[in-house]
């Protein structure tokens, strides 16, 4: 596949290399930050076998009719906000999106705090409790060594992110199925009921970073400044968009870039986003020396719920609730209050 979103060979990083084996890494990471604020990553080091194992199980999960699915629902699972959800249960721009999909974070016991907690895991496949979980591990030292390049290419120290909001990151990972566009749709929604042709409207993310790995059907498109661009699935790549939080920090230097998904394919679509967010009582503001004196323009009408990054005051955990009561606002009202 060719795409004109830059692919970095981020081996240097994930190896632990010097800071100075680094150094191209980070540059190059810091021009596609600056510019899309996407890029796909290789060598990467993420076991292939691994990834194939987890689709493989995902596509059996799917296939089971609602009602076997329905066991794990996320209103099970309270205050933790795991489990699955049915096509139409997400909302985006205030539209429920044409997808369902599986909710998963770091496993812990219950502490009290929204998201935490947990998993449910499905009694069908048997094996994607330990799938989900062997991946949950790579693609978190995956996070950790890419927010240190991240952190070099920003002038800072290779661990300013673990010493400052890192250390204990807030671990959330989706694997969703985008159902193929329904015939005649031409992307039109309607009220109330799933958009059609949009498996999920323009949005942006919300944390640091994500890193998402996509089927081979395609779909996924990126607003960067020229216009909207396809962003194909590039064999053992991975994709990676910063979340809003990086914008806030950065001042604008770097992007939280809008992005959509429609699967016009005529099959299923998986696609498996992992987040590696700030701690969850993180308070995220400005770095120091980091786009100081950088003017920072009103983001707030360009965003479908109208909340600025920029003016935003509190800790990630604030800000992250926020969000997802606007993304489920029923459950939001059942278990969040």
């Amino acid at each position: 596949m060719v795409t004109s979103l830059p692919v970095i060979d981020v081996g240097p990083l994930v190896r632990g290399g010097t800071d100075g084996d680094a150094a191209a890494v980070a540059r190059a990471i810091d021009a596609a930050c600056r510019d899309n604020g996407f890029f796909y990553v290789v060598g990467h080091g993420v076991d292939p076998a691994l990834q194939a194992r987890l689709e493989d199980l995902a596509r059996q999960f799917f296939a089971l009719d609602d009602d076997e699915k329905s066991a794990i629902a996320m209103v099970h699972a309270g205050r933790a906000w795991r489990g699955w959800f049915p096509v139409g249960g997400e909302v985006t721009s205030g539209i429920p999106d044409l997808k369902e999909g599986l909710y998963f974070g770091a496993e812990r016991p219950p502490d009290g705090r929204p998201l935490h907690g947990p998993n449910l895991f499905p009694a069908r496949p048997a094996g994607l409790r330990d799938a989900v979980l062997d991946y949950l591990a790579a693609m978190t030292r995956l996070g950790h060594a890419l927010v240190g390049g991240m952190a070099l290419g920003l002038g800072l120290d290779r661990d300013w992110f673990d010493r400052h909001l890192t250390a204990d990151p807030l671990i959330l990972f989706r694997i969703f199925h985008y159902p193929p566009e329904p015939a005649g749709s031409g992307g039109k929604a309607q009220p109330d009921r799933p958009r059609e042709g949009w498996g999920v409207g323009e949005h942006t993310d919300y944390g640091l970073l994500t890193i998402l790995r996509q089927d081979q059907t395609g779909g996924l498109e990126v607003r960067a400044r020229d216009g909207w661009r396809d962003a194909p699935p590039i064999p053992d790549s991975f994709v990676c968009n910063l979340g809003d939080m990086l914008e806030r920090m950065t001042a604008g230097r770097y992007r939280s870039t809008p992005h959509r998904v429609r699967n016009t394919s005529g099959v299923g679509r998986l696609s498996f986003p992992f987040f590696f967010d700030p701690a969850w009582d993180a308070d995220v503001r400005p770095v120091p020396g980091v786009g100081d004196g950088q003017a920072v323009g009103d983001d707030a009408s360009d965003r479908w719920d109208g909340m600025s990054v920029h003016r935003f005051e509190g800790t990630y955990g604030d800000y992250l609730l926020g969000k997802v009561s606007k993304v489920f606002p029923d459950l939001g009202a059942r278990v969040l209050e």
